[in-house]
């Protein structure tokens, strides 16, 4: 009888709505989805396919466990909410500590002890009970404008506030999750009412309404509309990767902020055990070989850097410069999501 619920739930209740499932490499074609024992495992992905298919790939080659994947933009943690117990899934891949920090806060999580986690994974990038894992880390810089700002001009989150960028700023909304974070690390850093001063501040100073995603904000630059935009580091990466945006990428130099104090704000891509998890022994072997074998593969696939310590960096992202990381414990960020969001609107930030 659960086999036959897990068939309906694949078919009709994932296929039949707007998410779209894609079936990798690693699966079978017209596959359904596993019992509790066999050697399957099945994640809900809010990462894009081509960025998880060759690690899965890599570890049905190594176990011979196969994965099967739903891949969509949004909804996958109110999915698990409504599937309840009968949900098939058994990993929820994602990116930003606030998606995952929702699937625990929505009770759909487990906590998973493993002895292999804790020690390729620092405590920094896990929540506290093991109810999700960090996978990769990714940074939120400073894209310089190479013409109109000398090395050394800014060097710090605290500057972008500064009356000298009045005018000089680009950054998409603040209500992004990338952006929330950032800013929830500014109240942890300084508490929330300097932290809104700051924000004021940077809204005082850009260059235009907060609109397009990381790379719109490098192409601003190229195209002289400001000087300096907040992004996240992997980009600069994509960009040079694309022929008609190797320009803007060109156009740039690359900040990591608050080398002499705190470091750079960092968050991650990770990943939660599903509270369901039916193959719940398949699915922590697939986290292991993520922490571990897989971690380089992990990285490689969007110009990440490893989470677990002394994985060597990809060669290219070596390049951009090796930088001091705020140690703050990323489940901070994520209890304080709620605050910085009530903050971008107090401002008017978007407005």
């Amino acid at each position: 009888m659960r086999e036959a619920g897990l068939r309906r739930h694949w078919s009709r209740g994932l296929l039949g709505s707007c998410v779209v499932a894609t079936v990798l490499a690693a699966t079978v074609s017209g596959a359904t989805l596993s019992s509790a024992g066999s050697s399957e495992v099945n994640v809900y992905s809010l990462r894009q396919s081509f960025l998880v298919k060759p690690l899965f790939d890599a570890f049905t080659q190594e176990t011979g466990i196969k994965v099967n994947v739903v891949f969509a933009k949004k909804g996958l943690v109110q999915r698990l909410k409504s599937e309840g117990a009968n949900s098939p899934a058994d990993l929820l891949f994602t990116v930003d500590v606030g998606r995952l920090q929702d699937a625990y806060d929505a009770g759909v999580t487990q906590a998973v002890s493993s002895s292999v986690l804790s020690a390729a994974i620092p405590t920094t990038y896990r929540h506290p009970e093991g109810h999700w894992y960090g996978m990769t880390t990714r940074v939120r810089i400073l894209y310089v404008s190479k013409d109109r700002v000398q090395p050394g001009e800014i060097k710090r989150y605290e500057d972008l506030a500064d009356l000298k960028w009045r005018g000089r700023i680009c950054t998409r909304s603040g209500k992004n999750s990338y952006n929330l974070a950032l800013i929830a690390s500014m109240i942890a850093h300084h508490g929330e009412a300097e932290a809104e001063k700051w924000l004021a501040g940077v809204k005082a100073n850009l260059a235009r309404r907060p609109q397009g995603n990381d790379r719109a904000q490098v192409k601003a630059i190229h195209a002289g509309e400001c000087d300096v935009a907040i992004g996240n580091h992997y980009y600069y990466g994509k960009m040079l990767e694309k022929e008609d945006q190797r320009a803007w990428a060109g156009s740039v130099y690359l900040v990591f902020p608050n080398q002499a104090g705190r470091g750079t704000h960092v968050n991650i891509s990770g990943v939660a055990l599903t509270k369901a998890a039916p193959n719940k022994a398949n699915a922590i072997q697939l986290m292991e070989f993520l922490a571990g074998p897989g971690q380089t593969l992990y990285a490689e696939q969007n110009y990440e850097y490893p989470v677990k310590p002394g994985v060597p960096w990809l060669p290219q992202v070596k390049a951009w410069g090796v930088f001091k990381s705020d140690e703050l414990n990323i489940s901070a960020l994520a209890e304080l999501r709620a605050a910085a969001a009530r903050m971008v609107d107090r401002v008017g930030f978007d407005g």
